[in-house]
């Protein structure tokens, strides 16, 4: 049985000038065996094209995961003697205060992982039973490509976003849960409205990308400066287009809803599950019906499902009736062959490989603008949309299925009904 690890107090602070420069280097002579399993771990998060790097205390040694694809995979089990020189070389390289293991601390870091490469990671640390749970956010792991085409979206979504994007003025969203691809969404729809013509204002929690010709902001809520406070300070700077990370509460979604009815065009996300529950939920947080509706130009929900691995797919096993109850109609079950994952070498064994966005496009019609001021629920604006031959989140990830991007299996569960 492994030994419980030594109290983090009774390890000396590696030294290392991490202060004096933008990019850190891992080739610490300090603390070598911790400092040459993080260069490790980070260049295999790296190679996998990992989004998270978990490290995980355990009564008896502890554990590394890596998000790939959405999903958490163990690395081998990492030496328990390293488990707080590992923590304590990433707090101090984030500039955290090692002392501080009480109360959950964020950080960020800068590190030339290989000749010519530098990667930014957000840290978070989080007190547990036994010892500090870190978690780092690999920013690097966003697509280059922000192109509309990079999202998924089908060609009549496209069109119809397009549309919403190159609007003068008007509010459009986002929606979908944590990690549903919504910030990447909105960096692709600044990315093809960014030129000189225009001023382009963003307030974020935090900015994830550095976008050239964009004016960023991230939210420092102990200084005072949240989403509402910037938005109220990017409207005194002659802005064309202003996007807001995420609407929380009501004085941030009453600006946004009054800066897209004054001449901006203003791009922004919620938290619910399709696009009709968005106008729900703004509702809900205290704007006035008439305003939402006079301002809200689109609303787009999202998930990503995983990609099939193209090396290794294979046939899956399939019977008319369970496609069918997936939603499937019958005049679409002849002439195409669902696929299912296997794993190989190429996919790491997982049997995906990436991931792709599905979504559910509803522009505002003036029926709807008429349910939103009568006060309709979440039920009768699905119906409408239903109606206007709006596309749910399930149809988009059976038409992945159909392509034979992805498999049932995981179609069904990205898109699982309560």
């Amino acid at each position: 049985m492994q030994t419980p690890f030594a109290p983090a107090a009774a390890l000396p602070r590696p030294l290392a000038a991490d202060g004096e420069t933008s990019a850190t280097s891992l080739n610490d002579p300090d603390n070598a065996p911790a400092v040459r399993l993080l260069t490790d771990t980070l260049h295999e998060a790296t190679r996998r094209n990992a989004s998270d790097i978990h490290i995980e205390p355990a009564e008896h040694g502890w554990r590394v995961r890596l998000r790939i694809d959405g999903v958490l995979h163990e690395t081998p089990q990492p030496p328990a003697h390293l488990r707080d020189a590992f923590v304590t070389r990433i707090k101090v390289l984030a500039r955290m205060d090692i002392a501080e293991r009480r109360v959950p601390q964020d950080g960020r870091l800068r590190l030339a992982t290989s000749p010519g490469r530098i990667e930014d990671y957000r840290v978070n640390s989080l007190p547990t039973l036994f010892g500090e749970k870190l978690v780092l956010r690999r920013l690097d792991a966003l697509p280059a490509d922000l192109s509309l085409d990079s999202l998924g979206l089908d060609p009549a979504q496209r069109e119809t976003v397009d549309a919403a994007i190159r609007a003068p003025h008007g509010l459009m969203l986002v929606t979908g849960p944590t990690g549903s691809g919504k910030t990447l969404s909105l960096y692709c729809f600044l990315n093809l409205l960014n030129g000189e013509s225009r001023n382009l204002c963003s307030v974020e929690d935090p900015a994830e990308i550095q976008l050239a010709g964009i004016n960023q902001v991230s939210v420092r809520e102990k200084a005072g400066l949240t989403f509402a406070v910037a938005l109220r300070a990017f409207l005194r700077q002659d802005p064309d287009v202003i996007m807001v990370g995420e609407i929380r509460d009501n004085e941030t979604a009453d600006v946004a809803v009054k800066a897209a009815q004054t001449g901006h065009l203003v791009l922004s996300t919620l938290h619910t599950n399709d696009a009709p529950a968005a106008i729900a939920r703004l509702i809900d947080i205290g704007v006035e019906p008439y305003n939402l509706a006079a301002a809200l130009r689109i609303v787009t929900a999202q998930r990503l499902v995983r990609r099939l691995c193209l090396a290794c797919r294979a046939p899956a096993p399939h019977s008319t009736a369970a496609l069918a109850a997936a939603g499937f109609g019958e005049h679409e079950l002849d002439g195409w062959q669902p696929y299912a994952a296997t794993g190989c070498a190429v996919c790491h064994g997982i049997g995906y490989r990436g991931r792709v966005g599905i979504h559910q496009v509803m522009p505002v019609s003036d029926a709807m603008r008429e349910l939103i001021v009568a006060g309709a629920g979440v039920h009768e604006l699905a119906r409408l949309a239903q109606t206007e031959r709006v596309a749910t989140l399930r149809d988009a990830a059976l038409a992945r299925v159909r392509d034979g991007t992805t498999s049932l299996a995981e179609a069904l569960a990205a898109t699982e009904v309560a």
